[in-house]
Order: structure tokens, then C-alpha cells, then sequence
């Protein structure tokens, strides 16, 4: 399972409030239970009209089985620890979460 994460911050974030996320948004890609996770900016590509590039920062996390995705979103305390650290550097969170077939 995919669980896909896109993130716009706040305007008006101080360079250290930015770099506070940055640094624990990292931190989530090392949780041990993952499969795999990628953490990244919108790519500066040429805009296209089916392209939404108006987000900030995006985090990819493959989990091996989907036990492990709902222990993340419940009980996890990493992830608990991202979103109480940097829930208020955020105006906006989308998610996609896609099973590959």
C-alpha cells in the first residue's frame, strides 16, 4: 500500500519553523516498519495543465502489509510526534492512499 501525502505550509512560517518540518518530516522516512518512504518538494517542471504543483513539500510511504498502515495512523508515536510538532505549520494535507493491483 502507497499512502501519498502532500502538504501546503503556511506563508508566513519563520526559516526555522520551515526547517522543523523539513527535519521531522525526514524523521518519518525512518520509521523501521516501512517498507519504503520519500520525502520531497514540488519538482520545478514546466507547468501543465494536469499537474498541480502548488504544493510545498510531499511524503511517499510504502507499507509492506496494511496492518502496518493502520498501526501508523492509530498507535505510532513517530507519527504522533510529526503531526503535534508541525500541525500548525500546515494551511492544508491532502492524502491518497492507493493499493497496487
Amino acid at each position: 500500500m502507497f499512502h501519498c501525502v502532500y502538504f501546503w505550509l503556511k506563508k508566513d512560517l519563520s526559516e526555522a519553523d520551515r526547517e522543523t518540518f523539513e527535519r521531522e518530516l525526514k524523521l518519518v522516512t525512518k520509521i523501521n516498519y516501512l517498507g519504503s518512504a520519500w520525502v520531497g518538494k514540488s519538482a520545478d517542471v514546466p507547468p501543465r495543465p494536469v499537474c498541480d504543483q502548488s504544493f510545498d513539500w510531499s511524503l511517499i510511504v510504502q507499507f509492506k502489509k496494511i496492518a502496518d498502515h493502520d498501526f501508523y495512523q492509530t498507535d505510532c508515536a513517530d507519527h504522533k510526534r510529526f503531526v503535534e510538532t508541525c500541525k500548525t505549520f500546515w494551511s492544508k494535507v491532502v492524502i491518497y492512499d492507493m493499493t497496487p493491483q
